[in-house]
C-alpha cells in the first residue's frame, strides 16, 4: 500500500469533489438535451443563449472545483486525477457550446441530417457520462468499465455520421464554399464533443482498473 493510500485510510476524506463532478456531468447533459432545440427549430441564437448560461455554470463548477483542489489535504481518489475528471467535462460542454455558436456566427438556417443524428449521438453520450459518473464515487468499477464500452460505441457510431457527412459535402460540386465551410464547422465541433466524452469514459475506465 503507497503512502498516500495510507493517509486516505486513516484520515477523513474530503467526498465533495464527486458532488463537483456530478455537477458537471449533469449540466453537459442539459447541454447536449438543449441542442435538440436546433435541431427541432428553434433559432441557433435561442439555443446557444441558454447552451453559453449552461457553460459558465460549468466553468462556474471547474473553477470551484480547482479551489477545492488546492485547499484539501486528503482527496478521495489522487488529485490530478480528480483535475483530469474534470477538465474532460468541461471539455464536452465547451464543444457542445461551440457547435451551436458556429451555427450562429456562421448562419447555419437549421439543423441537417447529420448534425441532428451527431446531436443524438451526443444526447445519448452525455446521459451515459451522467449514470456513469456517480459510480466513481460508490467505487462501482465493473459497471464504470461497461459504461466505457457504450460511449465507445456510441463514439464510433458518430465518426461513422461525421465521415459520410464530408463525403457528402465534398461530393456535392454546385455546393458553395461558404455553405461547405459552415456546416463543416458545425459538424466538426459535434464530432469533437462526442470524441470529448469517449476520452472522458476513459479516464473513468482507467480509474476503474487503478482502484479496481
Amino acid at each position: 500500500m503507497s503512502f498516500q493510500s495510507i493517509i486516505r485510510w486513516l484520515v477523513p476524506r474530503e467526498d465533495h469533489f464527486y458532488d463537483f463532478l456530478e455537477a458537471q456531468a449533469d449540466v453537459a447533459y442539459e447541454a447536449a438535451l438543449a441542442l435538440r432545440g436546433f435541431k427541432e427549430g428553434v433559432p441557433a441564437n435561442v439555443v446557444h443563449d441558454t447552451v453559453q448560461e449552461l457553460e459558465h455554470k460549468g466553468d462556474k463548477l471547474s473553477h470551484e472545483m480547482g479551489e477545492a483542489l488546492a485547499k484539501t489535504f486528503v482527496t478521495p481518489i489522487d488529485r490530478e486525477d480528480l483535475h483530469r475528471l474534470s477538465t474532460e467535462l468541461d471539455d464536452i460542454l465547451d464543444l457542445a457550446n461551440g457547435a451551436i455558436r458556429a451555427a450562429t456566427l456562421y448562419g447555419v438556417p437549421t439543423s441537417t441530417t447529420p448534425m441532428t443524428s451527431l446531436i443524438e449521438v451526443l444526447v445519448a453520450c452525455t446521459l451515459v457520462v451522467k449514470q456513469t459518473t456517480p459510480l466513481l464515487r460508490e467505487s462501482r468499477y465493473a459497471e464504470i468499465t461497461e459504461a466505457f464500452h457504450a460511449i465507445k460505441k456510441l463514439e464510433k457510431d458518430g465518426d461513422a455520421i461525421f465521415r459520410a457527412a464530408m463525403t457528402t459535402l465534398f461530393s456535392v460540386e454546385t455546393l458553395e464554399a461558404r455553405k461547405l465551410l459552415r456546416e463543416k464547422q458545425v459538424l466538426e465541433d459535434l464530432e469533437n464533443a462526442i470524441d470529448a466524452c469517449e476520452r472522458l469514459g476513459g479516464t473513468l475506465a482507467y480509474l476503474a482498473v487503478k482502484h479496481g
